[in-house]
């Protein structure tokens, strides 16, 4: 919820935003708060249901709770929030969370269970973009009331709609932006029109967290204030200022004079030119999506696996890691994200043009052929793109680069329309190979009619019956040792039926941090959170 700005935080918010200006002096952020610059032209909505994008959950995290959250610091550990403790049933069927007391949400109004099946139950209610994720799990607006209930005020039931691991929706109640938990009271005060209060949210809020809303103004700025009553304590500074900067350097120059206090989405040239600075510290954030190279198998030439092992052997993995991804990403050539405990090592494929040639020729292109590249006209994009142009061409592939928006490039995957795409994709912060399986190789259906744009797989056009019913049988096998046994089956059966998305590099946000700030430990699933966060002076 919006509180009015008194006039002391007004003339502070207005002398935050005069810093920065053209200035031969070193300024400090104020002790007392925290000013973060970051892009927010993609922040379009603060409603935890229709609001998608690592942006936003940054804010969100600080405004609202979740019923449990992953550890920052070991993301693999579910730690206890709202829910105070868990249980899974011995048939892996009914989730049952027992809600801590004594919280209370920014308008004073007391926490309850009804509080957290009625957020859960507005997302699929409202079906917009985050919904995606609980339908997968085969919740839908007819049986969530059913399947989501309240058995007291303390205590909220979730049975699953389908067979699936228990674990992987805990992941989800833990990282998802439509995890959030709203205050109904508050939320229903300003629903118009059956909107569920979706309007007021779009630009205000109504949860627990350790800070309140104060302001939002689009494209500029959102200023924040500490929850004295918060159930975990009291946040340890007393305001949080975040500024629309899009300008790297703009950034670079400001975090390293003090003028910010924590720089988000610098380009890598500038944050490599800070490396030697001693006024400010770097954080690599580890996200859960892939840098890939994508091939159509509906076009011809991919649809023969020698073909696509020759494009495999036809990157420079370690080059582009090398030279391109510093701070934007970590080798991988996995189709799921570095560090779960399913995952097998890397299986070494380096750049091979004589492997290539070979396997062209065995195609029947022992001249190569012509095809396309689409790509995002950005970095590091653009420079994979540019590197695999080159390698392809050295085997006789000639590439033209063909770069777009984001609706352009992802919009000719999505209808099936493209030759090779250099992306980014994957499942995101569940910490769980089903969710990275799903989103970039599972495809039940390969007819252009069934248009299941959400799997990358299915836009690929790469269809393995095998590999299906390994992701199947893996996400309801509850003995984690067979588990185990079959996710690293499916990782070899991917590598021998050649996979038409080449993961190259694991995403990282790299995050520059003036030297006096101390707590702040950036979160694999963007809910990165300030109540710990102080300064050292």
């Amino acid at each position: 919820m919006i509180k009015p700005i008194p006039h002391l935080v007004a003339g502070l918010l207005a002398a935050t935003l005069a810093l920065g200006s053209a200035t031969a002096v070193q300024a400090k952020t104020p002790a007392d708060q925290l000013i973060v610059g970051m892009s927010m032209i993609n922040l379009l909505s603060l409603d935890p249901a229709a609001a998608t994008g690592l942006d936003v959950s940054e804010v969100n995290a600080n405004l609202y709770d979740m019923l449990l959250v992953q550890d920052a610091a070991a993301p693999d550990n579910l730690v206890p929030a709202l829910a105070e403790r868990w249980e899974i049933s011995d048939d892996h069927k009914t989730l049952t969370f027992h809600l801590r007391s004594g919280v209370k949400f920014h308008s004073g109004n007391e926490l309850t269970a009804e509080d957290v099946i009625w957020s859960l139950q507005r997302v699929l209610k409202l079906n917009l973009a985050l919904a995606s994720t609980w339908k997968a799990y085969g919740f839908s607006a007819d049986n969530v009331e059913q399947q989501i209930r309240a058995t007291d005020d303390r205590t909220v039931v979730i049975e699953l709609a389908r067979p699936t691991d228990p674990m992987l929706v805990l992941n989800t109640l833990a990282t998802s932006p439509s995890a959030f938990i709203l205050d109904k009271q508050e939320v229903l005060k300003h629903a118009k029109n059956g909107d569920m209060g979706g309007a007021w949210l779009t630009t205000n809020a109504a949860g627990s967290g350790p800070f309140v809303l104060n302001a939002w103004r689009a494209n500029d700025v959102i200023l924040m204030t500490r929850f004295e009553d918060y159930w975990g304590g009291p946040a340890k500074l007393k305001r949080v200022v975040m500024r629309n900067m899009t300008e790297s350097q703009s950034l670079r120059l400001m975090v390293e004079r003090g003028d910010l206090d924590i720089a988000r989405g610098m380009s890598a040239p500038d944050i490599t030119a800070l490396s030697s600075s001693d006024q400010v510290k770097t954080q690599a954030v580890q996200r859960g999506t892939l840098y890939y190279v994508a091939l159509s198998t509906k076009q011809p030439m991919f649809a023969d696996a020698r073909v696509r092992k020759a494009v495999r052997s036809l990157i420079d993995y370690q080059g582009i890691n090398d030279v391109v991804m510093p701070h934007y990403g970590t080798l991988n050539q996995r189709p799921m994200p570095l560090g779960l405990p399913a995952r097998l090592d890397d299986p070494g494929y380096r750049l091979n043009v004589e492997e290539a040639k070979k396997l062209l020729a065995e195609a029947g292109y022992p001249d190569g052929f012509q095809t396309t590249i689409r790509v995002l006209a950005e970095p590091p994009f653009i420079n994979i793109a540019s590197s695999l142009q080159s390698t392809l061409a050295q085997a006789g592939i000639k590439a033209r680069i063909v770069t777009g928006t984001g609706t352009q490039v992802y919009g000719s995957m999505r209808e099936r329309t493209f030759d090779i795409i250099v992306g980014r994709g994957g499942g995101g912060a569940e910490r769980h190979p089903h969710s990275s399986l799903r989103t970039l190789v599972y495809n039940p259906d390969n007819r252009d009619e069934a248009k299941l744009s959400n799997f990358q797989g299915w836009r690929t056009s790469f269809y393995s019956p095998e590999l299906n019913a390994l992701i199947e049988k893996a996400e309801v096998e509850p003995d984690k040792q067979v588990q185990l046994d079959l996710y690293h089956q499916f990782q070899n059966l991917y590598d021998e039926q050649v996979g038409a998305i080449m993961p190259i590099s694991q995403m990282t946000d790299t995050v520059v941090i003036y030297h006096d700030v101390v707590g702040y430990i950036g979160h694999s699933a963007a809910t990165t959170r300030y109540k710990d966060v102080h300064k050292e002076r």
